[in-house]
Order: structure tokens, then sequence, then C-alpha cells
């Protein structure tokens, strides 16, 4: 009995997790000391939780695994469901999980939310969220919002930005959970840069920092350059930050066929040494014409079962040609420059912190987070605000990505006039690239989001 015992523990050992993804300086790295880059795509196939749908699970990623990524976003689950059997699925394909912790009631600052908030029960939601998902190995890193920030006059909701993810920091520490990276997602606000991504990473005191940051960008569209894009101001503003970023949305469609081309950019030389990767939006094909595969052709109009915005939702996955093809061929080219855990040294100081600016940037950099429940006035923290515990709200994101994004640009915010102007044309492409990422379940998403607001008592504008 005793032998068969022995071999019962060897043949446990022998399945192997994936390993944890941690940060280190402005890397990631996994538990065996291998330096971390993201081949990932958006993945939210309706509002419901799609990693509590295990049949669709094992048919998608056997499929992404085909496609060559190694990492998903997904942007809403319900905590309460029970998610063993996705995981495992993803696990065993060699995928990560990139995860929003907010829900459609937990929003920051949205639709209909003058002001940004960050209370106790956005905290307590935030906190079943990662309760359910701490113990995965290959639960990546959370985000504390999506687009939160989508113009230069709701500056002021950095603050509570950056409370969310103190506090969220604090209650992994505080619940004993591994040392899971926890950061935020951007939409490319040329008036914000570089200010919003320095803000959230600078400091001397670093428990109040994000872990990371993660951008969505739609310039590079066709067949691009990295200057003719803009992704080199992109670059220049982020080659000396102190922390991982990476692109958590990307993919532009405006000119078709898809090419990707930007992923040489990114995983190459240009780029590979200071950021970590991307996440292309997205997997399911809808409206708004970002997909890399469908379930079928487009439904009838009387179709409900299944059925989301005329797009069949659930079954096989078939690649759409030649987009699939073409980033799975993009990707099966690049392998980035790493170094080791062992042999990394981080030698960069945190980043400055943006002195305030009215009209452009109106947080003062020297002022504390809010605390739980305190409001912003006059477009400022109100009240001497201590760093004790606070609680976040969610992203004004949709379930596929961002319901209201502002747009994004091509022209640095911390490059010169000549740089900024040489990039406008791209700039003007990628704002409307953004926001056509609001049709199809964003849509939807919106109107379930003030659906819920309106049940609460909340007055909804839209």
């Amino acid at each position: 009995m005793l032998s068969l015992l022995a071999l019962g523990l060897l043949a446990g050992q022998a399945v192997s997790a994936l390993p944890t993804i941690s940060t280190k300086g402005s890397k990631f790295f996994t538990s065996d000391g291998n330096q971390f880059f993201l081949k990932g795509v958006a993945y939210q196939l309706t509002e419901d939780d799609p990693l509590a749908q295990p049949t669709q699970c094992a048919l998608d990623a056997a499929l992404m695994k085909e496609l060559g990524a190694n990492s998903i976003r997904v942007y809403h689950v319900d905590p309460t469901a029970s998610h063993d059997d996705c995981m495992k699925t993803f696990d065993d394909a060699g995928i990560y999980i990139w995860l929003d912790l907010d829900t459609f009631s937990t929003y920051i600052m949205g639709p209909g939310i003058a002001t940004p908030v960050w209370n106790s029960t956005m905290y307590e939601a935030y906190g079943q969220v990662m309760d359910a998902f701490h113990n995965y190995d290959n639960l990546a890193g959370f985000f504390v919002g999506n687009e939160v920030l989508t113009t230069a006059e709701n500056s002021n909701a950095a603050p509570y930005v950056k409370a969310a993810g103190r506090d969220m920091k604090s209650y992994r520490d505080s619940k004993g959970y591994r040392n899971i990276p926890i950061g935020y997602s951007a939409a490319d606000v040329p008036s914000l840069r570089p200010m919003l991504q320095n803000y959230l990473a600078c400091g001397s005191n670093q428990s109040e920092a994000l872990d990371f940051f993660g951008l969505n960008a739609y310039e590079w569209c066709g067949e691009s350059t990295f200057e003719q894009s803009g992704y080199q101001f992109l670059q220049q503003n982020a080659s000396d930050y102190n922390i991982p970023i990476f692109f958590s949305e990307t993919g532009c469609q405006t000119v078709k066929p898809r090419t990707f081309g930007d992923q040489a950019a990114i995983l190459g030389d240009d780029m590979s040494g200071t950021w970590s990767g991307a996440i292309i939006y997205e997997w399911i094909e809808e409206t708004n014409d970002y997909g890399l595969i469908s379930y079928g052709t487009p439904a009838p109009a009387t179709a409900t079962a299944g059925v989301v915005a005329g797009y069949t939702r659930s079954g096989t996955p078939i690649p759409i040609s030649p987009d699939f093809s073409n980033l799975k061929a993009q990707w099966a080219t690049l392998s980035p420059a790493s170094v080791s855990e062992a042999a990394y040294t981080q030698t960069m100081s945190p980043v400055a912190c943006p002195d305030y600016t009215a009209g452009a940037w109106e947080v003062s950099s020297g002022a504390s987070l809010p605390t739980q429940g305190q409001a912003a006035q006059n477009g400022r923290v109100s009240g001497s605000a201590s760093s004790g515990s606070s609680a976040a709200n969610g992203q004004a994101s949709s379930t596929g990505g961002s319901a209201s994004s502002g747009g994004s640009g091509t022209s640095a915010g911390g490059a010169s006039a000549t740089s900024a102007a040489a990039a406008a044309s791209s700039s003007a492409s990628s704002a409307s690239t953004t926001a056509g990422r609001g049709s199809g379940m964003a849509g939807t998403m919106v109107a379930l989001w003030a659906l819920a607001m309106g049940i609460a008592g909340v007055a909804v504008v839209l």
C-alpha cells in the first residue's frame, strides 16, 4: 500500500501546472526564472462568465493553442461560479488568464457617473473575484479598471484608480495570496500621455504604485511602420518606465485584412526591451468586425438561443481567413530577446510623478490617495485623504472591451510638437478605430450596465 501511495504522489507531481507569473522591475518573470511576453487575445463571448463554460473553453483553448496564444484577457466573471474546469483546460493549453476585477455595478467611473467612486462595496466585490481566482497558477494578473479615464477632463479619476490598486494589493497580501500582479488597462488618449502611466507607477511608496500598466492602442493600421504608426512615441514614453508595460488591447481593423505587422515591432528589437507583449482584440467576430474566429454565419434576425446582436456565441470556433492565419504566422516567427530573472537587475528608479497642470492633468503630485467613499470635488480629491484602506469601483468597459473609450491617438503626450504633428493623421484613424469597438457586444453591455444602475436607484445618462 505504501508503494502504491508513493507512485500516486509521483504521478501527481508529473502533472505540472504552468509556472506562476510575477513582476521584477520592468519585466514579467515565470516562477522558473524565464522572462514572459504576452501573445494574447481578448476573450469574452457574452456578458456571462466565459470561464464557467467548460465545453466551450475546451473548444476555444484548442484553437488558441494552434494560434500560438499564451494569454487571454477576460473582462467579467461570476465569482460564485465554478472555474476549475476552464482554468485547467487553459492551463493544459499553456494559456494564462489576465482578469478584470470589476463587475457591471462596480465601475470607478463610466456612463452616468460624473465623478469617480471608490467605496467599500466595490472593494468587497473586487475581493470576491480575487478570492475565486487567486489559487490558479495560470492566473497571471488582475486589472483594477479599464479605460476609466478617457479625456484630460476626467484626470481627477486617476487617484481612484491608483487607490484601487493600492487596496487590492493590500487585500492580496493580507490574505497571504501569492504576489499576483495588479495593474490597469488605459485608453490611448494622447492628452493623457505620459502623465497617466507615470502617475500610476510613481512615488517613493511603491505599495501605492500599480504592478503593471496596460495600454489599449489601435494606432498601427494596415502596412504601417514603427515610425509612421506612432509606436516610436509610445516607446519613447516608456523607455525609462519602472514597471512592466504591455498592450492590453490592440489590433486595428480599419484596413482589411489585418496583417498584425505591429507584432514584429512589439515583440522585436524596436520595443521588446521595454514592452512585454500584446493582447489582440478580439477572439469572437461580432458587429465591430474585430474577430479572429466565428461560430458560424451571422444568425437570422429571429434567432435568440445562444445569439447576441446577430452572432452565435458558442460552438466550434472557425478561423476567420486570412486574419487568423496572419496572426498565427506573425507569432510563430517572433521570439523576443529575453533575460533570465537571475541575470536581471532593476536599475531604474520609480518615474517622477507628473506635475499639476490646469486643464491637462489636474492631479497634485503630492496629494494623498482617496480613502473608501471619499468623493472628488471640483476636480480633486476632497479633504485631506490618508493612505488607509479603500475600495475600488471598476472599469468603463463592456464585455468585450471598452463601452466608451474616448479614442486613442498617435502623438505622444511627452513628445515634441513636431513629432505630434507628424503623427496627426494616424491619430485620427486610431480615434475612429477605438470608437468602433463600442459596437457589437459593447453596446449590449452598456445597456445592461444602465439597467443595473437603474435597479439600484442610480441616475444614468447615456
